[in-house]
């Protein structure tokens, strides 16, 4: 899979060389290129936004470095067509089933924006283009973000974690809060390792028995007791 990224602060973007993410760039699993959006600006003070229409605070990045920025970076890959994701409060919410669907992409494309986000023609446009698999307006949570960057890092790792070869044992993921099957809707429960006890605390006596069966069912009714008492809205 190849992931392009596009921001003002490429730095921002570093962790993703970091752990799983970048054990899988450096395995060849996963390509990440991250752009300076400022590339593709031509005046001297590399401007990349300026005031709303119809008034109001702050600023709005503008069409015109994103469409050179985005068109370019499509013309390197002429025979695959990327999907366009925007991250920002106002989209559709980014949950497992979403990254689940786009780790089974073979290109993103991710826009962060800053200020009061990126003009809304930009989405409009790419999703009318025939070389372009779509636009993804998708947010991380009901609260904002200063830019665009720390979504990206979020989703990055949500899609890259999925793809094969990456965590140290696939089986892994089906294990996980909101994985398809079992636990689709539903928090993971509690985890324990050793030792046995610790400060006066013992691990559930089911999980040391060797009953296989007793284990799944304990662990079944843990997770729906955790997400009845933290995520009711899952169970509704």
């Amino acid at each position: 899979m190849r992931i392009d990224i596009v921001s003002i602060f490429p730095d921002y973007l570093q962790p993703l060389r970091l752990s799983l993410i970048g054990r899988a760039v450096d395995s060849g699993i996963l390509d990440v290129q991250v752009h300076d959006l400022r590339a593709w600006t031509h005046d001297r003070h590399r401007t990349v936004d300026d005031t709303p229409y119809g008034g109001g605070p702050g600023m709005v990045m503008g069409p015109v470095p994103w469409g050179e920025a985005l068109d370019d970076i499509r013309d390197r890959e002429p025979d695959r067509l990327p999907v366009l994701v925007i991250p920002t409060p106002s989209g559709d919410p980014f949950v497992q089933a979403r990254a689940v669907e786009l780790a089974g992409r073979e290109w993103i494309v991710i826009a962060c924006g800053r200020y009061e986000g990126i003009d809304a023609r930009v989405a409009r446009h790419y999703a009318g283009r025939a070389d372009w698999a779509g636009v993804a307006e998708l947010s991380i949570g009901d609260y904002v973000l200063a830019g665009g960057e720390a979504a990206a890092l979020v989703m990055v790792e949500a899609i890259g974690r999925l793809l094969p070869g990456v965590l140290g044992n696939d089986a892994s993921a089906g294990d996980d809060s909101f994985a398809p099957g079992e636990m689709d809707g539903m928090l993971e429960g509690p985890v324990f390792t050793k030792p046995p006890a610790w400060r006066g605390l013992a691990v559930p006596e089911v999980l040391v028995g060797g009953n296989h069966g007793a284990i799944a069912a304990w662990r079944a009714e843990q997770a729906r007791a955790r997400t009845a008492a933290r995520r009711p809205d899952l169970l509704g």
